[in-house]
């Protein structure tokens, strides 16, 4: 048996996808911009993907950017509305500590080239204080970037008050809600910001397909320079398979009963539960409510992350240390420092995201696999702290 428990990282692919891809493909070859039928062909199954997306996110079609996925819909966002600002004499950006490293180095990037940028703190859980967000908002403040839920916490901001007292002020709103769609009911309007990231393949779509999106009427430099597809926001011949794939994932989503989420709500309080229970030493870390159904992130004292990740591997279970995008690198997880958890607990933290095709019997394989790997890991002094 292999038991995959990454979906946080990316979702498998359902099989009415594959075959819609692969129709696509095989039968949908002309360029979406060609003016005869091939082309108009192509034509058809982007507008049907934009209608697709717009019912997901409750937002309409003609506000939906089609792009390669959430870091390039984060990068469109941050820089578009930056420079689009510019000569307003708005160059500050506010984000939180805890966002993905496309919004956090877009930020950064920024900075260089002289904008003014403010990471909000978070507190133990995760979650951002409204009272700090209205403390760093000035009259230069161009753009506010706080993720709907954390890729390796799970954690849930307040999004829509964090929005509403930064519109108060004049202050365009962006949302990173990659790891939120197919997990909680997303709706832009509800929200009440201006700009929002998805990226396709968090919910069963194929990788390089995502959208960003654009409240009407905001302006937006884009980012890529050539054609003038998608309204002149992203140049570029547009992936028409990846995004009829994009449409029969966003349609899958959208007739999902909300009776999943509580089945998979139920799964993850089944694993955590069982691993405080049955592993001396570990702990959960985050907010224990407020957070997607799907995910946990778990410290196991004295024992090294990585090294669990591949003894799980080794039994057939797939999990993950956190952030798929920051896999290989020697630097702790930003996000875990910032809710304060000490090294040697950030180093033995893993991450469990589990999906549609979880299993009581998948839960209760790992819950009889992790005890004794953390307790041989333990014995042969591998770990930390």
């Amino acid at each position: 048996m292999r038991i995959y428990l990454d979906y946080n990282a990316t979702a498998p692919v359902p099989p009415a996808v594959v075959d819609a891809v692969a129709v696509a493909l095989r039968d949908c070859y002309g360029n979406a911009s060609s003016v005869h039928v091939f082309g108009q062909q192509a034509k058809s199954v982007l507008d049907e993907s934009r209608s697709a997306v717009a019912r997901l996110i409750g937002a309409e079609p003609s506000e939906i950017v089609f792009t390669a996925g959430g870091t390039e819909s984060d990068n469109l966002a941050v820089r578009g509305v930056a420079e689009a600002l510019e000569s307003a004499g708005r160059r500050h950006l506010i984000a939180s500590a805890i966002e993905h490293e496309a919004v956090l180095n877009s930020v950064k990037a920024l900075g260089k080239r002289g904008w003014t940028t403010t990471l909000l703190q978070v507190d133990g859980t995760g979650v951002i204080a409204p009272g700090a967000l209205a403390a760093a908002i000035g009259d230069r403040t161009a753009l506010v970037s706080i993720m709907l839920a954390n890729n390796e916490l799970g954690t849930i901001q307040p999004v829509a008050e964090l929005a509403a007292m930064a519109r108060a002020r004049g202050v365009l709103v962006h949302t990173d809600a990659v790891q939120a769609i197919g997990k909680i009911p997303v709706d832009v309007r509800a929200l009440g910001v201006d700009l929002l990231t998805l990226s396709g393949h968090k919910f069963g779509a194929p990788k390089g397909v995502g959208a960003l999106w654009v409240r009407r009427g905001l302006a937006l430099q884009a980012q890529s320079t050539g054609g003038r597809q998608e309204r002149g926001r992203r140049a570029g011949t547009e992936n028409v398979p990846g995004l009829e794939g994009l449409r029969v994932a966003a349609d899958i989503v959208s007739r999902t009963p909300a009776a999943e989420a509580r089945r998979i709500a139920s799964l993850r309080d089944r694993l955590e539960s069982g691993v405080l229970g049955l592993v001396p030493g570990s702990v959960v870390n985050g907010d224990a409510a407020a957070r997607v159904p799907n995910t946990s992130n778990i410290s196991f004292e004295r024992v090294e992350g990585e090294s669990l990740v591949i003894a799980l591997d080794l039994e057939g279970i797939a999990v993950s240390t956190g952030s798929a995008c920051s896999s290989g690198t020697l630097e702790p997880s930003h996000v875990l420092r910032a809710i304060g958890l000490s090294s040697s607990r950030v180093q033995s933290a893993i991450r469990f995201s589990l999906g549609p095709g979880t299993t009581e019997a998948e839960i209760d394989r790992v819950l009889d696999v992790l005890p004794p790997l953390v307790a041989r890991l333990r014995s042969r002094g591998g770990g930390r702290g």
